[in-house]
């Protein structure tokens, strides 16, 4: 079914006929991502990819699959999960467990839900090989994963959605007793929040997270006090965000572990919804710093903010009383539809203002983030608008 699926996405496409629009903006960007054939376990130069892109893009359609029933959406996932691993369930194409790197672990959620799926075991070794990882990954004093392995004692926001997600998957599917584990997934939420928090005498003080920190303070960037980067940077705010409303559906709710990462929701979300244009209802790229000269409003992370404040709301995670936090991310929601949702004459959907990468790499200041590309379609973007969508429609 998959293969017709695309098949006739891909003629309709290059006659240059009309694809009728669907109703659901969570069906249209998913079809429209796959018309192009992104998330499909390649790169655009059909190199295999274990990408962290598709993880998150993976993650959309299985939701999208279990409310429509529609089996192309499945088969999509598994025919790009199956090119990156090998039938002895090795995963391959560019992923080095030596790299410890966090990003690739992002497409491990994907992999323990097709074992569940299929039981094919050859998906449950594939999600030991990350497991072993992380057992064996580089950890700062305080036991915080680094990032990577060429960022020595650097914790990242992003890092937190790459690890923790899987850890806490695999923890539940597999060892749903690792008290250990539960309390090492807590610790990874808890030293990244105090780590990275703005403290009440921050200049430009959003009452949000630093994109990241070094534990060693070598970084160039690194503060006096915690070692933490200058910038508020909008993405990996998204990141951390759509990791704690993920993660608290897959942990148990006895664990004092959901407490703590409640308590982390909860103190959030408020300031968050403070930190929107007033006007546009949608957030800066680089939150610090609002109204800047060359910053912009930014697609990604404003997306990953609709998700998790929706979801937090509808799952009970957080209050919301008055409306006021729906009635914001339904305004945003509106933006998106009216500025970063771009419709094409063949049926399908492009989205714009994501910005290609956001690093740590290297000054980690304000002119660093907003001198970065933003290219049409990238699927980080795509794939937090399907998430989006997916939590608008439900209301």
């Amino acid at each position: 079914m998959r293969t017709s699926f695309l098949l006739s996405l891909s003629v309709l496409t290059q006659l240059g006929c009309a694809l009728a629009r669907p109703s659901s903006n969570a069906v249209w960007a998913a079809d429209s991502a796959i018309s192009r054939g992104q998330g499909n376990g390649l790169d655009a130069n059909g190199q295999l990819t274990v990408s962290y892109e598709h993880g998150e893009f993976w993650w959309g359609l299985r939701l999208l699959y279990e409310k429509t029933g529609n089996q192309s959406y499945f088969d999509y996932i598994l025919n790009g999960a199956s090119r990156i691993v090998s039938n002895n369930g090795t995963v391959i194409g560019n992923y080095k467990v030596s790299d410890f790197s966090l990003d690739p672990v992002r497409t491990g959620p994907t992999f323990l839900y097709l074992f569940n799926q299929t039981g094919d075991a050859k998906w449950k070794k594939a999600a030991d090989e990350y497991l072993t990882q992380l057992h064996g990954h580089p950890r700062t004093t305080q036991k915080q994963f680094w990032h990577k392995l060429i960022y020595p004692n650097q914790g990242w926001l992003d890092g937190i959605y790459m690890g923790e997600i899987f850890y806490a998957q695999y923890t539940n599917d597999l060892q749903r007793n690792n008290l250990t584990a539960w309390a090492d997934i807590t610790l990874q939420f808890q030293l990244m929040f105090e780590n990275t928090l703005q403290n009440a005498t921050a200049p430009n003080n959003t009452h949000l997270l630093y994109h990241g920190y070094d534990h060693s303070f070598k970084a160039v960037w690194a503060s006096p006090d915690r070692g933490h980067s200058p910038e508020v940077w909008d993405r990996a705010l998204g990141w951390y965000m759509m990791a704690l409303v993920d993660v608290l559906d897959i942990m148990p709710a006895s664990n004092p572990g959901h407490a703590t990462l409640l308590h982390i929701l909860q103190t959030l979300a408020p300031p968050l919804v403070a930190a929107a244009d007033p006007h546009s209802g949608v957030w800066w790229l680089v939150m610090t710093q609002p109204g800047r000269e060359g910053n912009y409003f930014e697609s990604s992370g404003a997306a990953m903010f609709v998700y998790s404040l929706l979801k937090g709301v509808r799952r009970g995670y957080i209050s919301d009383k008055d409306g006021s936090i729906v009635a914001a991310s339904k305004k945003a929601y509106a933006y998106f539809l009216d500025n970063f949702v771009v419709p094409n004459s063949n049926g399908t959907m492009d989205w714009t203002h994501t910005v290609s990468v956001g690093s740590l790499s290297t000054t980690g200041d304000y002119n660093y983030y907003i001198s970065q590309t933003t290219p049409v379609n990238d699927l980080k973007g795509v794939g937090a608008f399907l998430l989006a969508s997916l939590e608008i429609e439900r209301l």
